[in-house]
């Protein structure tokens, strides 16, 4: 599934990010990259021990655990903290999949990649290139957000970031460890967590609702991984 989370932070809390990161001291972003992926990665990255990461990493999640979008299609169960990168001068990230499991920095936890998101920092009229290409079953879907938006998709996804070649663009990404480890799984949740809302709010009486909630909440028993 993928799928935009329109207006996840504010433009004030935007303003505050980019004016960190605009002055933030970045690293070669190929020193956090496994042995293959560094091979085709070319782009600039903040530390991950760096605390304007753990500082702008915290006001991501806090807008995250606000979000009925995020909540409703991830179901997250873990969330690793997030990142942050910078592209600019043709810098680009060719075609890969991400790792299939992460380690919390700092604790022996193991966090699996059933969702990526991406964060947008800059907005589309500031840069040339730099869309996000996801591929699927359905073709390549290209993802340029304004700033403050954010993209969901599968962590299974065959992606890339194609070349800066104008401006700069910062974005901030993560993984998410899901409650419902399938895709398919969480996109039919989330279809029916939609419409029991649609239904609420049309025809709040209707006893369809009940039996709809009641269905959302079987499934996500007998789907869920602890």
């Amino acid at each position: 599934m993928l799928l935009t989370i329109p207006d996840l932070l504010t433009p004030d809390q935007v303003k505050q990010c980019r004016k960190a990161l605009e002055q933030a001291d970045w690293i070669d972003g190929r020193a956090t990259a496994g042995h293959i992926s560094a091979r085709a990665k070319d782009n600039l990255q903040l530390p991950l021990d760096h605390p304007l990461a753990a500082e702008l990493g915290n006001l991501v999640l806090q807008a995250l655990a606000t979000s009925p979008a995020f909540m409703a299609a991830a179901l997250p169960l873990r969330i690793l903290p997030p990142r942050f990168n910078r592209y600019e001068g043709g810098g680009n990230y060719g075609f890969h999949i991400d790792n299939a499991i992460f380690h919390a920095p700092g604790s022996p936890q193991r966090i699996r990649s059933d969702v990526s998101t991406t964060v947008f920092f800059s907005d589309p009229e500031e840069y040339e290139g730099g869309e996000l290409v996801v591929q699927d079953t359905y073709g390549e879907h290209a993802v340029k957000l304004p700033a403050g938006q954010a993209i969901i998709y599968p962590g299974t996804s065959l992606h890339r970031v194609t070349p800066v070649t104008r401006g700069v663009r910062f974005a901030s990404f993560f993984w998410t460890q899901s409650l419902v480890r399938s895709d398919t799984h969480r996109a039919l949740l989330y279809d029916l967590d939609l419409t029991i809302q649609r239904l609420t709010v049309e025809e709040a009486s209707h006893d369809a609702i009940s039996r709809l909630t009641g269905t959302y909440h079987n499934l996500l028993r007998l789907w869920t991984e602890l």
